[in-house]
């Protein structure tokens, strides 16, 4: 089985959540990265948990927020509709603000759970990678968030000064934040 087609299928475990009752009815978003013989750079996500990547300090975006109105047509033909009331951003029957998740027993039939996948290779300018979900990236531009890991030497550190800068800016999301230095 090739790579791409096994990293592919650790997502299509969509029903695992549903076996379990005490889970209740909650989901989950997900972004993923493998790096192979230290070159090669595997990302995947389901959702709006976003990987962010810095070359030369400058940020890029390596994955594709799963918003509902980008993936109207696979909810609409699963029977599930999109909603967009004033104020508020669009949801998958009026509930959910992703287009592809884990979990969320309610919404599954209308639900994607393939993550969209990205390799991209590792050279001498790329310095930082930032995978984190949308708790963060509310508040955060990607580049904004690359400053401010590139200015401390310990990621699991610049993991947590993104956080608490995401809570200081009231983000009311959860976040989760893994920082990757290469350099």
């Amino acid at each position: 089985m090739d790579k791409l087609c096994c990293f592919k299928s650790s997502y299509s475990q969509r029903n695992c959540l549903s076996h379990s009752s005490d889970l209740g009815h909650g989901g989950s978003t997900a972004v993923t990265a493998i790096l192979i013989d230290g070159r090669k750079l595997w990302i995947a996500n389901v959702g709006d948990s976003r990987a962010v990547l810095s070359r030369k300090g400058q940020a890029a975006q390596m994955t594709i927020d799963h918003e509902p109105n980008t993936e109207r047509g696979s909810i609409e033909t699963s029977g599930g509709f999109v909603s967009n009331f004033p104020g508020d951003v669009p949801r998958v029957n009026g509930q959910l603000a992703v287009s592809r998740a884990f979990g969320d027993k309610s919404l599954k039939l209308h639900l994607r759970s393939d993550p969209d996948v990205l390799t991209t290779d590792i050279d001498v300018d790329t310095e930082i990678l930032i995978l984190a979900s949308d708790g963060l990236w509310k508040v955060m531009a990607n580049q904004e968030a690359v400053d401010i890991a590139q200015r401390m030497k310990d990621p699991q550190k610049a993991a947590k000064q993104l956080t608490a800068e995401a809570i200081k800016r009231d983000s009311k999301d959860d976040i989760s934040c893994v920082v990757v230095k290469f350099r």
